[in-house]
């Protein structure tokens, strides 16, 4: 059996990898089709800061985030000063870390399905009189749903997979700040080997399930490009 630790841990990755996907699908499809059809150099700029967190290692995004939002740094102290909660060793400051740390694995695979959209679809919504914002909703996201479920999957299983810039910027609270990949470290800490096997078999099996589907709608979505 596992301990309420451990299911403390898990509703506290759910909760994570949740609001980190639903915020950053919500903002990463904008700003993929800006960064898609942009050829500025603000437009490079902006995807190699997003980029970063695929190069960086985490703990040192972590450590600057830490920084960040400790109570002498200006947003920490806002922050503080807002809720009378630190913001660093808190939900909320791992939640702020993570939609950073996940950005890029959002972004990517949206650009990629934006680049394969075919324009001309685009026109002929127009055409029908819609709007730009129409278009887009009612016109790109439906052609370009196979990539948009790929980068939502994509961006949940590594949410659920976090640890570095999770540990650096909350550290270890349970019930609070503590994941699954936190958890899992404890456990191999304190020996108790068969704790840290059940929860990392857990953590396989979900990873192999995610990736499967990934591959399957990767293809479904080449094959609709290729119609």
């Amino acid at each position: 059996m596992l301990s309420n630790l451990v299911y403390d841990a898990l509703w506290v990755t759910v909760k994570l990898a949740t609001l980190t996907t639903l915020i950053l699908m919500l903002v990463g499809l904008p700003l993929a089709w800006w960064l898609n059809a942009s050829r500025s150099i603000m437009a490079r700029v902006v995807e190699s800061v997003i980029t970063l967190p695929l190069i960086l290692p985490p703990t040192v995004l972590g450590f600057y985030l830490l920084v960040a939002f400790s109570p002498d740094s200006f947003i920490g102290s806002q922050f503080s000063a807002l809720t009378s909660r630190p913001l660093a060793f808190s939900f909320t400051g791992i939640l702020l870390g993570s939609l950073l740390y996940s950005l890029p694995f959002v972004i990517g695979p949206l650009q990629s399905a934006f680049a394969q959209f075919d324009h001309r679809l685009s026109e002929m919504g127009r055409s029908l009189g819609y709007g730009r914002l129409q278009t887009f909703i009612r016109v790109t996201l439906p052609v370009c749903k196979h990539g948009i479920m790929s980068a939502t999957l994509l961006c949940f299983a590594h949410t659920v997979g976090e640890f570095g810039v999770i540990l650096m910027i909350g550290g270890n609270i349970p019930g609070e700040t503590q994941v699954l990949s936190i958890a899992i470290f404890d456990a191999v800490e304190a020996m108790d080997y068969d704790a840290a096997h059940r929860m990392s078999l857990g953590l396989f099996v979900f990873a192999i399930i995610t990736l499967t589907f990934i591959n399957i709608l990767k293809g479904g979505g080449q094959k609709h490009a290729g119609h």
